[in-house]
């Protein structure tokens, strides 16, 4: 079953739309990138991949919750209309007792990810970003929903945010997020003085949502995205800080976006799947 996500792994109780606590979204959305192409193929191969994961990550068997994986998201029509459909979806599984997992695509999907989860859960939303870039541009290239302003629109349905491993951002961007009072830790200062854990303040939001860019690894471990940019973290890296920000908190949603794959080189598919496979055991 490569078009679920560790199919070949679940029991039929475990893949059971009506039982499962993951609810996978196939979202193959590809229309703002700037640079390099390819992330409309990314869901496919994440889920090709992670039926060669193992089921126990290290620290649990997250699929023991149940992993079920809907119908890619239709990503045709205008921009507005994709994030509403995404809005939806996310929004109908958060009201099911479920937890949303949107597989990229572009990074621009997260807007309609996470509207849906803040809809359902009427209750205030922090996001953890893992990134290379702050995506804090404004209506980049005359785009809304474009992948490099997806934060600043987040920020601006004030969502606190905190991001992590930034290494390419302008310095508009630098002085907006500052303004919106974005908590940041740049790539510079994590990987320079080796720092795995992180401690948020008391007021960022218990419930959290985690949208991690792949662009946010360092290129030599998964160079398969279309803006790599060197400098960046490490596996274990990104995710003891992930893990550390959410001591005390409650993970009810998460994307992980834009994978491109390589043809021929399915480390980076892998990587992305056993990083999806990661997230799930966190929460």
């Amino acid at each position: 079953m490569t078009d679920q996500f560790l199919g070949e792994e679940l029991t039929k109780s475990e893949n059971s739309l009506e039982t499962a606590k993951f609810h996978v979204i196939p979202c193959g959305l590809e229309r703002t990138v700037s640079y390099g192409s390819g992330t409309a193929d990314g869901p496919a191969a994440i889920l090709a991949a992670s039926n060669q994961l193992e089921r126990w990550d290290g620290h649990s068997e997250p699929c023991a919750e149940g992993i079920y994986t809907l119908a890619p998201v239709d990503c045709t029509g205008r921009l507005p209309d994709i994030m509403l459909r995404l809005q939806n979806m996310t929004a109908s599984i958060i009201n099911a007792g479920g937890i949303p997992v949107t597989l990229g695509g572009e990074h621009s999907l997260t807007y309609g990810a996470a509207m849906g989860v803040k809809e359902a859960l009427n209750t205030p939303i922090g996001i953890i970003q893992i990134d290379a870039h702050a995506d804090f541009r404004v209506a980049y290239q005359g785009v809304k929903h474009s992948h490099a302003s997806v934060m600043q629109l987040l920020s601006s349905e004030e969502f606190p945010i905190a991001s992590l491993g930034v290494r390419a951002l302008s310095k508009p961007e630098d002085d907006l997020r500052r303004k919106q009072s974005v908590i940041f830790y740049d790539a510079d200062e994590l990987v320079r003085h080796n720092i795995n854990s992180i401690d948020l303040p008391e007021s960022f939001p218990e419930n959290v949502y985690i949208t991690f860019d792949l662009d946010g690894l360092d290129p030599s471990i998964l160079p398969a995205t279309g803006t790599p940019v060197p400098g960046g973290l490490d596996y274990y890296q990104a995710l003891d800080l992930l893990r550390s920000a959410l001591v005390g908190r409650k993970c009810v949603g998460m994307d992980i976006v834009e994978l491109a794959p390589i043809q021929g080189h399915p480390a980076s598919d892998f990587t992305a799947a056993q990083i999806t496979y990661a997230l799930m055991g966190m929460v």
